[in-house]
């Protein structure tokens, strides 16, 4: 995985578009989950060592230097976002996981690259198995005029599992080490 990103990063952005990004690539993952730390840490190692400027989105001092987290989206070539079971339990990776779409889809031109650790990218795709839990909480939660927001997060997770990226399952066989 680090190689593919290593060649998106080095190959396919002209020169004249380096200076719109600050960062190479953004991190994206619900920080609460230890395997999840475990995996996007090694995932940011490989990139550090490989000179890729990476950013994980659940670093406090980034935010608040650059003006908040969807500033570092923003201003990053590429973002990979690692779905997990509980990566839907989180509002704030699902406000991010909007913003990410937006960039994708409204000429910034970030590259998005969905890992999928310990859920089937189908249930992402149709928040179903574990997803479909948080969104009947969610479904129960919000008001009326809120829902439009449970939309949009549907909306982005399906956009988002329809992307080309890894399942670690059929990928590695479950062994992150061997991924990153």
């Amino acid at each position: 995985m680090v190689n593919k990103i290593t060649r998106e990063v080095t190959f396919n952005f002209p020169s004249s578009s380096i200076s719109e990004w600050n960062h190479d690539v953004f991190l994206s993952s619900f920080s609460e989950d230890p395997s999840n730390k475990i995996i996007i840490n090694g995932i940011y190692d490989a990139l550090v060592q490989r000179g890729i400027h990476a950013l994980r989105g659940d670093n406090d001092e980034h935010k608040q230097l650059r003006g908040g987290e969807k500033a570092l989206i923003e201003e990053s070539r590429i973002a990979i976002v690692l779905f997990s079971r509980k990566y839907v339990s989180s509002m704030w990776c699902l406000d991010e996981l909007v913003k990410l779409v937006e960039c994708r889809s409204n000429g910034i031109g970030l590259t998005v690259l969905p890992v999928f650790c310990d859920v089937d990218p189908s249930d992402v795709r149709k928040q179903t198995g574990s997803l479909e839990e948080a969104f009947a909480r969610y479904g129960e939660h919000f008001k009326d005029e809120e829902k439009e927001k449970v939309e949009s997060w549907r909306a982005a997770l399906t956009t988002v599992a329809n992307l080309s990226g890894w399942d670690l399952h059929n990928v590695s066989n479950g062994q992150e080490a061997k991924f990153i």
